[in-house]
């Protein structure tokens, strides 16, 4: 393919993605397909000879799209949304052209820099504290990277090794190997799986802290497994306050959790993948109230900033901390402005780091374009009235849900996240949830709020509207009636 035709193929694939994207209320949410469908559609090896494009065009249809969920669908309602608009997948276009590997100043000037400025903008959106930002005099810094899931682990590693160090300066006569059998890392029980594996990876024990009937979690909860952990001889180290939870979209106090972790000298993160982005909106700051106690914070923009995946912002307070474990600099990957270019000299904020030593990888994606361009074709307006709109139809469900005498909502419902249920057992409720899910008019998943099982209905697509709200309640609706009547006549037969 050489640049002639790239240019007509290309027009034919945004035709493509504009058609499908504009039309993708008309396709059906959940694919009909089963395990293994797909291998039998194509070859047992790749082709000795090139094949032409309008033969792969074809098979997209014929292979791919019959095996798609449609998460952008107005009829999807599960997990959280997965963010993408034009404006993103312009920039990724342009990202995949330039097809640049960012892990240093001088891999790609740009790709570094404007990462390290767009990091600054959404900072001051959702007001974060001085100290994380990179600008001016701060000593923190943010960095885009794949995953919350990456963020905690890379939080995490870098605590246990501030944790060795420090450990290893007052009693120098324990190893590093009995330092680590004896850390600590904390979390709540509501909070997401990742965390959980952060610690695996790190080879570190973790220890969940019960929530209230919130479902967050409280300081002296935290503080009586602190005490009762130090006492037995053990080293709390970290812990992963969360800012909106996969189950139920739950907010654990941190006013009452940073003095905590400050005092014990503990290294809070906080993990707010979902809701972090309804912190642009002036009205949900206060549930970011308590972040200056945090070293570091993460939420992600392809969750509901309209930048499409992978773009998961992560932001420190000390800088220091991150480069400190995971600095490493060969010969080979060393540069002429190595030293100078951390440091812009009209501001003494920091310009260039290398952001190879923020992350698990050495390569990176030009991932900042997307939010460049977002952040500059929607403006903080037009991404306000976004998340202002998903809320809005949240609470429109949840007033359908609560006028209905069948149903119980079963968490408070603060940004986009409805967690509903019939009135009944956990039989009853798997039922409707396979009804539901079986029809593939509408696509929800459950949760697990203490023993009871719970339907997520989470507003999701950028497209979803009040009319798609109204027909998957009474979708909804009309399956429970039916269930319950078939439910009622099957125990009348025991």
């Amino acid at each position: 393919m050489d640049a002639a035709e790239f240019r007509k193929r290309g027009k034919e694939m945004v035709d493509y993605v504009a058609d499908y994207l504009e039309n993708i209320d008309k396709r059906q949410v959940f694919p009909d397909v089963e395990p293994g469908y797909l291998r039998p559609l194509v070859a047992d090896c790749a082709p000795q000879n090139p094949e032409d494009f309008e033969d792969i065009f074809k098979d997209i249809e014929k292979i791919i799209m019959p095996g798609v969920t449609h998460w952008h669908s107005p009829y999807f309602f599960a997990y959280f949304p997965a963010a993408s608009s034009f404006p993103a997948l312009l920039a990724d276009m342009l990202c995949g052209g330039i097809g640049c590997v960012g892990f240093s100043w001088a891999a790609s000037p740009a790709c570094t820099e404007l990462e390290t400025v767009m990091l600054d903008w959404l900072g001051k959106m959702i007001n974060l504290p001085q100290e994380f930002l990179a600008g001016k005099d701060g000593q923190g810094g943010g960095v885009i990277q794949g995953s919350a899931s990456e963020a905690t682990l890379i939080s995490l590693l870098a605590a246990r090794t501030k944790a060795i160090r420090l450990v290893q300066s007052e009693k120098p006569e324990l190893t590093e190997a009995e330092i680590m059998g004896r850390l600590v890392a904390y979390a709540s029980d509501q909070a997401h799986s990742s965390v959980e594996r952060a610690a695996l990876i790190g080879a570190v024990k973790i220890k969940n802290v019960p929530s209230d009937d919130t479902f967050s979690v409280c300081g002296s909860t935290l503080k009586k497994v602190l005490d009762e952990d130090k006492a037995a001889g053990l080293i709390p180290f970290f812990f992963c306050a969360t800012l909106g939870t996969t189950s139920c979209c739950s907010f654990d106090k941190l006013l009452e959790l940073g003095p905590i972790c400050n005092e014990e000298n503990i290294w809070m993160h906080i993990d707010a993948a979902y809701a972090g982005s309804a912190f642009i909106c002036p009205e949900f700051r206060h549930l970011l109230n308590g972040v200056e106690f945090a070293d570091s914070f993460n939420f992600n923009p392809h969750k509901w900033l309209l930048v499409n995946f992978d773009c998961s912002a992560m932001w420190v307070k000390k800088r220091s901390d991150l480069i400190g474990a995971f600095k490493l600099e060969p010969l080979y990957l060393q540069h002429h402005y190595q030293d100078t270019a951390k440091v812009t000299s009209n501001t003494g904020g920091l310009s260039s780091p290398w952001l190879q030593h923020w992350q698990i990888p050495l390569g990176r994606r030009f991932r900042a374009l997307k939010l460049w361009f977002v952040l500059r074709m929607y403006g903080v307006r037009g991404l306000q009235e976004h998340i202002r709109k998903h809320v809005r139809l949240s609470h429109q469900f949840e007033h359908l849900v609560l006028q209905d005498e069948r149903f119980e909502i079963c968490a408070e419902v603060v940004l986009g996240l409805v967690c509903f249920r019939l009135k009944g057992s956990n039989e009853l409720n798997e039922a409707l949830l396979k009804s539901i899910n079986e029809a593939k008019k509408i696509h929800l998943v459950p949760c697990h709020l203490r023993e009871k099982f719970v339907l997520r209905f989470a507003i999701c697509s950028r497209t979803v509207e009040s009319t798609h709200i109204q027909f998957a309640w009474q979708h909804i609706s009309q399956l429970a009636t039916d269930l319950l009547k078939t439910w009622e006549q099957n125990h009348q037969q025991q």
